[in-house]
């Protein structure tokens, strides 16, 4: 299937295996892969060809997964395979929203069970005004990138959003409008499927048998309903027990029904506790922790951790920690995007990043400690979201702030949220506001005779782990106490209502704006100076005339100084270099490296046309060079310059080391910064102009550069 708006057209392919997959989940795998051709480039890599998925790659297939998967039949459990290839880009429209509805009609045509099709819109807004799926151009001034992808009667299956903390009721307004705008999509391509759509394949869905379930309830019921409503369980304490009884329960299973498959037998089980865990929400209106449907974990909030560090904050909820640490870095630092991310989605580069961890020990589990995985990176994508919109524009350092889960029991990516704003103010980031994020949950009873309709449901706030995986709905709302700043909803249903949505939104603004009164008791605002062992920024204006002299031959004195003191020189404007040092130590060691380079420049002012006395240091066959004061480098004084006449070498005038010549200084070369002498015109009768040369053509250090804005030295 070939899917375009405007010149960008994307290819997407949908491949499932005709036999079962031994899994018990569904084996779904979707790849959107950006191809260099597309946007009329060559990879720049060594092997000038495509090589591992990018990060815009793997949080675009992320995007169309979560679209795609809640509308598979339940108990289909055959390899699946969507490939998304982007033919071509045109710059203006962008591709990942092409993709999601190229899977949808692909899926949709195909003979692979599929409860579609579904339909996707970006949601702009530009001046206050709703664009639907706006341009590049439109995108870069609007305050709203929101992704919403419907299905039939105005349904919503996914929703990913980052937001310039707009307003609550304008963020629900331009769902309303998105969802709308949706239902276009999907008429055309139930359209497309009455003409071209082959015949859905019958295949296996694999279930627990009815009579196994109600055995399996019979035995364990009682004892999985006596766990769930002891609210004095924590998570580990609670898996536990319900370990016990399952394996209690499954001996006892497989003894009554020894011809029952493994998978039989488990399943059994996983629906009786599931729908035990169910009822209790939906039924007795608590949890299994003690708390009501609107109910926060306890909250505990640190700050100034490790005094070393730039910032660091603790933050938990519950039985989730959060170590977050702040580090301030170069502009140099920056994230470079590659040149086919660049030209699909216009990000040069970004100076702020948060980096989510989740170790296999934040679930008291172990395993092997590798790279970033798709879970990590779609996580810190959103945190990084979240926080965004409140850091300053005109910050002069590049900010990384790492989330390390140091124990999970449900919502680490809104923990890392909280304890993010926190590490930023107490690193003195001027952020402009606090924020703070939370997970709600849905548990939903469906009526039997309406296919699956909702007659019934519960929100929950600050879910559990167990709650997100036994519940319907994962609803992550990140913002300040003004609007929101990001969100991500994951539903497990082929659809919700609006109206769930709207609810949902307004449960967690509750939340929100709970969290962070917490939050605030801890640290209310940004430290209003930096920590004194954070890196310092500073400007030197070099004129053109001595840049030469400043940089060194081939960029020698700026290595030299980078690998002395650990500093980073770049330069800002023709006569601006800025100057980062990681610390204050390695900042006055940069100091006085630069003052020693430029000390004779900044001692003495030479006189244009004067007349001086200079010293010969060294005999060169294209002339000699000279010294005018003591601790001057010496300059060269061309053979041209020497005399009236010709000569070729400076013996032929008796010249020698050590002795004393009239010179005239006319200046320095505007192009290299030498100094421009000569011996010849003092033969010629012709008088000169004395000019004097300004003050501000010395090397000078400038102060600390503020936050806002850059000190003129």
């Amino acid at each position: 299937m070939c899917y375009s708006a405007g010149d960008t057209s994307v290819m997407v392919t949908a491949v499932s295996k005709t036999k079962p997959s031994p899994s018990q989940f569904m084996p779904l795998v979707v790849d959107y892969r950006q191809k260099a051709a597309a946007a009329g480039r060559i990879p720049t890599n060594y092997l000038r060809r495509e090589l591992g998925s990018t990060d815009k790659e793997i949080l675009t297939s992320r995007v169309i997964d979560r679209s795609i998967r809640p509308l598979f039949p339940a108990g289909y459990y055959y390899d699946t395979q969507i490939l998304c290839n982007l033919l071509a880009v045109d710059g203006v429209n962008d591709p990942d929203v092409l993709a999601i509805n190229g899977a949808s009609a692909a899926l949709a045509l195909s003979d692979i069970p599929w409860n579609g099709p579904i339909g996707a819109v970006r949601v702009g807004m530009v001046d206050g005004e709703i664009v639907i799926n706006p341009t590049r151009k439109e995108m870069s001034s609007s305050t709203l990138n929101l992704l919403v992808t419907g299905a039939p009667h105005g349904q919503i299956v996914m929703l990913e959003a980052a937001a310039e903390n707009i307003l609550q009721q304008d963020f629900c307004h331009a769902i309303k409008v998105g969802v709308k705008h949706t239902q276009q999509i999907i008429q055309c391509i139930q359209q497309l499927v009455k003409e071209q759509g082959a015949a859905k394949r019958t295949v296996q869905k694999f279930s627990a048998p009815a009579e196994i379930v109600e055995c399996a309830k019979q035995l364990a019921s009682d004892k999985v309903c006596a766990v769930f409503a002891d609210f004095s369980h924590d998570k580990i304490s609670r898996d536990e027990a319900v370990n016990k009884i399952r394996l209690e329960t499954e001996e006892q299973l497989k003894e009554k029904f020894p011809e029952a498959e493994s998978y039989e037998i488990m399943e059994s089980f996983n629906v009786v506790s599931k729908d035990i865990f169910r009822s209790f929400i939906l039924n007795e209106y608590r949890r299994c922790d003690g708390r009501d449907l609107t109910s926060l974990r306890s909250i505990s909030c640190e700050v100034d951790m490790f005094k070393t560090l730039h910032g660091s904050a603790l933050f938990q909820r519950g039985q989730t920690q959060v170590l977050c640490t702040v580090t301030f870095d170069s502009l140099e630092s920056s994230v470079k995007s590659d040149v086919i991310t660049t030209a699909v989605s216009g990000i040069k580069d970004k100076n702020f990043m948060l980096h989510y961890e989740f170790p296999p020990y934040a679930t008291n589990e172990i395993g092997k400690v590798t790279g970033v995985n798709r879970r990590e990176l779609g996580h810190g994508a959103l945190a990084e979201k979240a926080l965004k919109p409140v850091i300053p524009q005109d910050f002069p350092f590049t900010i990384r702030v790492t989330s390390e889960v140091l124990e999970s029991n449900g919502s680490s990516s809104m923990a890392s949220v909280c304890g993010g704003s926190l590490a930023l103010m107490d690193a003195g980031v001027p952020i402009s506001a606090a924020v703070a994020g939370v997970a709600v949950g849905l548990v939903t009873r469906c009526h039997p005779e309406k296919n699956g309709e909702i007659e019934d449901y519960r929100l929950l706030t600050d879910i559990l782990g167990i709650e997100d995986y036994n519940g319907d709905m994962d609803f992550k709302m990140a913002g300040t106490n003004k609007g929101i700043t990001a969100l991500q909803a994951d539903i497990k249903l082929p659809g919700i209502p609006l109206k769930i949505v709207m609810e949902a939104i307004q449960q967690a603004t509750v939340a929100k704006r709970e969290i962070l009164q917490i939050m605030n008791k801890t640290i209310a605002k940004p430290r209003p100076n930096r920590k004194e062992n954070g890196p310092v920024l500073e400007t030197v204006q070099v004129p053109l005339s001595k840049r030469v002299r400043f940089v060194g031959p081939g960029g020698y004195n700026l290595k030299k100084l980078q690998a002395e003191t650990g500093v980073t020189v770049s330069q800002l404007d023709e006569e601006t270099f800025s100057v980062f040092a990681p610390t204050p130590n390695a900042m006055y060691e940069a100091r006085e490296f630069i003052n020693e380079i430029c000390k004779d420049d900044q001692e003495h002012q030479l006189e244009f046309g004067a007349v001086y006395t200079a010293t010969i240091t060294e005999i060169r066959d294209i002339g000699v060079m000279v010294k005018l004061y003591p601790n001057m480098s010496p300059v060269l004084l061309h053979n041209s310059q020497l005399d009236q006449r010709k000569i070729k070498h400076p013996s032929a005038l008796g010249l020698d080391v050590g002795q004393e010549i009239q010179v005239k200084y006319f200046g320095r070369d505007p192009t290299d910064g030498r100094m421009r002498l000569s011996r010849k015109v003092l033969q010629s009768p012709a008088t000169t102009v004395v000019k004097t040369l300004s003050d501000k053509n010395s090397i000078v250090m400038g102060g600390a550069v503020p936050e806002s804005s850059s000190s003129s030295c």
